[in-house]
């Protein structure tokens, strides 16, 4: 069963990053929920306002947001008990790392598409 991967700030520009994952967990095998409370959907999938609105279980949430929406959507990810929430450049700041650590979320601040050995340049 392949992984659920949440792209928070899922984008239909396709030079956006909330995009160019959407694409890249796609090709990878993932199944992908894009979250955008502003697209109705995404490279033809239907969006959701909030991770809350998924109905079933998310085993991961790739943001790309900016920071400040970032650190308002760490109690929904903490509501949802997402095992893993990678926060992408410019997603991240101190301020959203340590509120991440003090709700005891398992953070990693690093580019989700690298780490599943894609190059998001090539989306």
């Amino acid at each position: 069963m392949s992984k659920t991967v949440a792209v928070v700030g899922a984008s239909r520009d396709r030079r956006k990053f909330g995009n160019k994952a959407l694409r890249a967990f796609q090709a990878e095998g993932y199944r992908v929920i894009p979250i955008n409370p502003n697209e109705s959907e995404v490279e033809g999938i239907a969006t959701y306002a909030s991770v809350l609105d998924v109905p079933e279980r998310i085993d991961m949430a790739t943001v790309y947001v900016q920071p400040d929406v970032s650190l308002s959507l760490l109690p929904e990810f903490e509501r949802k008990q997402i095992p893993e929430i990678w926060l992408n450049p410019g997603a991240d700041s101190d301020e959203v790392l340590v509120e991440a650590r003090r709700r005891k979320l398992n953070v990693i601040a690093a580019c989700s598409i690298v780490a599943i050995g894609r190059n998001p340049g090539a989306f």
